[in-house]
């Protein structure tokens, strides 16, 4: 019998080996590939469907496209909640993917049926145009926005589902950790640059409705993709909710408030017993809001376990819990600082796209349409990102000795300088632009300017590189700084930074309009001042690149102290977590 025990064993530890690891990995990067393949094209080109087909003006387009993208984003944080105190991070990319595949399937038939949308538009500058009526603008709302709580949900469970094959405790692993989110990064870039020629040339010369059959069979790929993997998945299993772990530490903290400190650290509560179901990793007590470890004060009790049974969760946490709320506080600033270059992103997603409409798009004999021009930087990132893992990473780490060769603060500063930068270049392209249209007396023209459309190129291609630092940086150093119970919810607070940029651009355009006396009103780029606004757009970004600076002098990273003792029962947890 116990020989038969020890094989069984065995037999287990060999099982439990095979899960997790870069071969589980792939699987995430290839569903995000193909997700992203769908819904960037619709974040690049729904512009073009706004105002060509819904006949929606060029300021109402660029609004309604970056309030989609904003509550695509700040959904993200129901999709982190639900994976972190319900489901699994596999089983909550499964259902909101399915849910996504919903609303393709909406838009498919609203641009396939015609009298689900209003008749086209007669002439390009005098936009004689029949609106939509409530119920085609009803379709369409129901269909992006289905889009957007399905594509939240995958984005903010999917980064998490595939550091999770890594054990980021690990000095051996963190810096497989953080090469992962590069080639995730990469993954996001390849299913882009394929969305951005393939689907948005289907949009253009085949049809709208074949476009958003294309984006469906792309979701359902993910879907595939994602279940293929199941059986290699390590995966944290749901912990309960952190959020009502968080507000425990508040509402505990108040109630104690008038209980001393102790002076020894030791004498706050923390539970270090296996068998109590805890998470693998204890926080060490850090200095700031002092006013938080209230929360922990065991009171007059003959142990601790009698304390926490009788005081209850509402009254006494643990220093974990109480540290796991403030890394959530000191992460807030640094969300805060981030969120202008997803305002900046915004326009070379609305107004960078309705530019290159009006510019020469030929190029050997082809005609690229507007939305496929943000392909370019992509492209160029397809090989700065190896290029960064393979070459920058390896040196950098010889001379700081960072497994991750610099800091993820380090590399959302470099992030922001290059938005700035990228501000500023689109402000000279754009007025080089105007001005040929002025010397052509083509102001009011619909014919494309004597420019080629390359010439956007210089400001995406930078902007894409601040993206890779920015974008990648914040999802590993969320993801890294996070406790255990929250690392899903930790993921989509880093695309909430990218939500809220996109409800400050909506903000941003309507007030320069008033402001300046409507730079952006004519619904005529060759009347509108458009490279104002984006210097103005650049001298901002320096001012929050310096208030980003003060945030990240002020952050504390965090000690972990991780369990080696796992029990059987938390692995069996994790293995039969996806």
């Amino acid at each position: 019998m116990g020989i038969i025990c020890g094989l069984g064993n065995e037999n287990g530890e060999k099982k439990e080996a095979k899960r997790g690891g870069s071969r589980a990995a792939v699987f995430v990067c290839v569903t995000e590939g193909l997700e992203n393949m769908a819904f960037v094209s619709l974040a690049l080109s729904l512009v073009t469907y706004f105002s060509g087909y819904m006949n929606f003006s060029l300021t109402k387009s660029a609004t309604t496209l970056t309030n989609f993208m904003g509550t695509t984003f700040l959904l993200t944080l129901l999709g982190g909640f639900i994976s972190d105190t319900y489901l699994s991070r596999f089983k909550t990319c499964l259902i909101f993917a399915s849910i996504e595949f919903m609303g393709y399937g909406l838009l498919t038939a609203q641009a396939h049926f015609r009298e689900l949308r209003p008749a086209p538009c007669k002439g390009a500058v005098a936009r004689e145009c029949e609106a939509a009526d409530g119920g085609q603008e009803a379709i369409l709302y129901l269909g992006i926005y289905l889009i957007a709580l399905g594509t939240s949900g995958v984005k903010s469970a999917l980064p998490a589902l595939g550091a999770d094959q890594f054990d980021g405790g690990d000095p051996a692993e963190a810096g497989k950790l953080s090469s992962f989110f590069n080639w995730f990064l990469f993954s996001l870039t390849t299913g882009s640059i394929v969305g951005l020629t393939l689907i948005v040339w289907i949009n253009t010369d085949v049809g709208w409705d074949w476009a958003f059959v294309v984006c469906s069979l792309a979701v359902v790929a993910a879907i595939v993709a994602v279940c293929s993997g199941k059986k290699f998945y390590r995966n944290n299993a749901p912990k309960g909710s952190p959020i009502q772990r968080i507000f425990q530490v508040f509402v505990a903290s108040i109630r104690n408030r008038k209980l001393p400190l102790p002076k020894n650290a030791d004498e706050l509560h923390e539970i270090r017993d296996k068998e109590a179901a805890m998470p693998y990793e204890i926080l060490e007590k850090t200095d700031q809001f002092r006013f938080l470890d209230r929360a922990a004060i065991i009171r007059n009790y003959t142990s601790a376990s009698m304390a926490a049974e009788q005081q209850g969760p509402w009254r006494l946490c643990t220093v974990t819990q109480v540290e796991e709320t403030k890394i959530l506080i000191r992460m807030l600033p640094i969300i805060v600082s981030t969120i202008f270059m997803a305002t900046c992103m915004a326009q070379l997603q609305t107004f960078s796209i309705q530019q290159s409409i009006t510019m020469d798009s030929n190029f050997l004999g082809f005609k690229i349409p507007g939305p496929s021009v943000p392909v370019i930087p992509l492209l160029f990132m397809c090989f700065l990102i190896p290029f960064y893992e393979r070459v920058f990473v390896p040196l950098a780490r010889k001379i700081t000795g960072i497994p991750t060769g610099i800091r993820h603060l380090q590399r959302i500063g470099i992030g922001l300088v290059l938005t700035a930068a990228s501000m500023a270049i689109a402000g000279f392209v754009e007025t080089r632009r105007k001005n040929i249209a002025i010397e052509h007396d083509m102001v009011d023209s619909e014919e494309p300017l004597p420019m080629s459309v390359f010439w956007l190129s210089f400001q995406f291609c930078i902007f894409g590189m601040g993206d890779m630092f920015t974008l990648v940086g914040l999802l590993e150093f969320f993801y890294a700084e996070s406790s255990a119970g929250m690392k899903s919810l930790s993921t989509a607070i880093a695309w909430c930074s990218i939500a809220f940029g996109y409800f400050t651009s909506t903000v941003v355009v309507e007030v320069v309009n008033k402001a300046s006396g409507g730079w952006l009103e004519s619904n005529n780029l060759n009347r509108d001042k458009l490279n104002y606004f984006y210097w103005l757009l650049s001298v901002l970004s320096v001012l929050n690149f310096g208030f980003y600076l003060m945030c990240a002098s002020w952050y504390r990273y965090k000690n972990v102290e991780i369990l080696q003792n796992d029990t059987e029962e938390e692995k069996d947890d994790i293995a039969r977590g996806a």
